[in-house]
């Protein structure tokens, strides 16, 4: 994948420069973008031959379910018309990672077993925050095969605290 790495990074440098004012509302919009661009469907759709770039634009921005602004549609359809849909996610990932940097936060991903409400999510924030020494802009996803607990991962970067993890120790101690 480092070739579509590679492909993704002048575009995510550019929109990050072009966005500099408002870099909220456009990791808004590219995420968003990112998740309609890595439905298969769309990309079988978008590799037709028979579709043209301008079907695959108004597509797009049907589906998408916020109201994209000049900026947004501009940018979708010079990707579109540079035929790098595929490459969609992996802006969007980069771009997010030139957003962290600026702003000197990093990306969490708290998965749980359970549905975690806004408050309960910001008693958590806050002790991750503490844990890794740096702002986290956290989200969160659900995984029952976790049992209990969460499992959180900052970058390369895992803590573990479900029950599955627990469980699995105790299987290690046990048949060592």
């Amino acid at each position: 994948m480092a070739e579509l790495a590679t492909i993704a990074r002048p575009y995510a440098e550019a929109l990050f420069k072009a966005s500099a004012s408002d870099l909220t509302s456009a990791a808004a919009w590219v995420d968003e973008l990112a998740v309609i661009a890595s439905n298969p469907q769309l990309q079988q759709f978008a590799d037709s031959p028979k579709v043209t770039s301008t079907q695959v634009f108004d597509l797009i921005a049907g589906v998408a379910k916020s109201a994209l602004g000049d900026h947004a549609r501009n940018f979708l359809r010079t990707v579109i018309e540079n035929s790098r849909l595929s490459a969609l996610p992996e802006i969007a990932s980069q771009f997010r990672a030139l957003k962290n940097a600026q702003s000197g936060s990093s990306d969490a991903v708290v998965y749980s077993a359970f549905p975690v409400t806004g408050a309960e999510l910001a008693d958590v924030a806050v002790v991750l925050e503490k844990r890794f020494g740096r702002k986290l802009n956290v989200s969160v996803e659900l995984q029952p095969e976790l049992i209990g607990g969460i499992r959180v991962v900052v970058g390369d970067e895992v803590l573990d605290s479900s029950v599955k993890a627990r469980l699995e120790q105790m299987k290690v101690a046990l048949t060592a």
